[in-house]
């Protein structure tokens, strides 16, 4: 049944929306990267062993979690679609068939976590000291995986059904509630003992399962929720293999961006503590500013999904047109900013001299690195909306990967090693060449990405605009 609207709004109207529920998702998504700034900052204050420490389990964890999380993420368009069919009920069994998900995933995730010296090989000699805490970081959250992957399954029910204020409010609140625990814990309060890094991890772990408490206390009071007719339900193989059909190539673009990440941080670690925590500070502040693309990227998707659902190819393609230049506009205006404080920002998160001065040398590169990453970003989550997710895996696995990581690996420390110096001297003179050769591939990775994703969400746009006016 055609439900489009007798309306044809403007791309105006279609930029105020979009606007509207991204930016509850850029609240949220900064609220939840303020866990890792917190960590980071309050590790880097403690020592340079706790944040060496806090930079390698980072890598880890996020590699596992954000892949794991990428296979959640199928429900925002599954759920969308629903939504803009006003198959309500449907929506909500497909949360409840998320959970399960969530659950069963989150028992991989833990194992994973449970062997960090398979994931160290790529560093090289590890302090014992280091390797200590980050064995102890990485415990605690196991305890935290389950709970944060739920919580994940709520925000997808916010955000694909237009209601993301939920989750920005739980997010918001439990950032005292995270300063507070570390605290205690890194430092040592109240008679705890100080654990360093692995404070940061006991802390996040306390802190995800109240988040989940919140959460699910929204979801069954809320009045706006209870048309979904919520419930776990039993497992729905049928409704599982759905979800692993769009989830497990989301998943693996997730990982893949992320793995990018985690390899470079294990091999920035051979040139050294210093580097490595100024790779940190560069590596934690990109994610920062990817939390603008992504957030638009996430509102159009959904808003993206629900124009499908209700059969409205015109609303689907400018709700398109609106996120991919809200994006363009936001990157250029953050990477001045980047320009413009780049001493501020290096000084809230290091008061080591040698590590600020190293991370200044890295941060020239970033405002490139944050342009090819946030149009790759839109173009990804656009192709989500459509349920497309196998070919872009496919184009990121030979740009982010072939390019990006293995390129740097064999120019930064491999058989090419050096090679690229004349460049890094002048794009980044001073830096330390391993570090810097990973972050500029990265960056012609990313930018090599997003142009090929952006070829094939013009086809897979033409193929549906096709498809609806023979239809129509």
């Amino acid at each position: 049944m055609n439900t489009r609207a007798a309306p044809n709004p403007t791309l105006g109207h279609y930029f105020k929306e979009t606007i509207r529920q991204a930016w509850p998702v850029l609240v949220s998504a900064w609220a939840s990267m303020a866990f890792a700034v917190v960590d980071t900052t309050m590790a880097g204050h403690s020592s340079a062993a706790d944040l060496q420490a806090m930079a390698l389990s980072v890598s880890i964890y996020l590699t596992v979690f954000v892949g794991l999380m990428g296979v959640v993420h199928a429900l925002i368009p599954i759920i969308g679609q629903h939504y803009g069919a006003r198959r309500l009920e449907s929506a909500g069994k497909a949360w409840g068939q998320g959970v399960w998900l969530a659950l069963g995933l989150s028992a991989c995730g833990a194992v994973t976590l449970l062997f960090p010296d398979v994931w160290l090989m790529f560093s090289g000699d590890i302090d014992p000291v280091v390797m200590r805490k980050i064995s102890n970081y990485l415990l605690a959250l196991i305890v935290a995986m389950p709970a944060a992957l739920v919580f994940r399954t709520i925000y997808c029910l916010g955000t694909a059904a237009s209601r993301p204020k939920v989750v920005m409010a739980i997010n918001l609140l439990s950032i005292p509630f995270k300063v507070l625990f570390n605290w205690v814990f890194i430092f040592g309060q109240f008679g705890v003992p100080a654990m360093g890094a692995a404070g940061a991890g006991l802390s996040t772990a306390v802190v995800s399962w109240l988040m989940l408490g919140m959460g699910l206390w929204v979801i069954k009071h809320d009045t706006f929720f209870k048309q979904f007719q919520l419930r776990l339900g039993r497992i729905d193989w049928a409704a599982q293999k759905e979800l692993l059909r769009l989830g497990l190539p989301m998943g693996g673009s997730y990982l893949i961006e992320v793995c990018a990440f985690t390899f470079m941080a294990l091999m920035v670690a051979r040139e050294g503590m210093f580097v490595t925590g100024s790779h940190q500070i560069m590596a934690n502040l990109a994610a920062l500013c990817y939390m603008m693309p992504m957030a638009i990227g996430i509102a159009s998707a959904s808003l993206t999904a629900q124009a499908i659902g209700a059969e409205d190819p015109a609303r689907a393609k400018l709700t398109g047109q609106a996120g991919f230049l809200l994006v363009l506009a936001g990157a250029a205006l953050t990477a001045t900013l980047l320009l413009v404080f780049k001493p501020q920002i290096i000084a809230l998160y290091t008061s080591d001299a040698q590590v600020g001065a190293l991370a200044a040398l890295l941060l020239q590169i970033l405002p490139f690195f944050h342009l090819c990453d946030a149009m790759q970003c839109i173009n990804t989550y656009l192709l989500r909306a459509y349920k497309v997710a196998v070919i872009p895996l496919i184009m990121q696995v030979f740009a982010l990967t072939g390019v990006g990581l293995v390129g740097g690996w064999v120019l930064g420390f491999g058989p090419a090693a050096g090679a690229l110096q004349p460049v890094i001297n002048t794009l980044m003179p001073g830096a330390p060449t391993g570090a810097a050769t990973l972050w500029l591939m990265a960056g012609l990775g990313l930018g090599m990405s997003a142009l090929l994703l952006r070829f094939w969400y013009w086809r897979t746009l033409a193929q549906y605009q096709r498809e609806k006016s023979a239809y129509l």
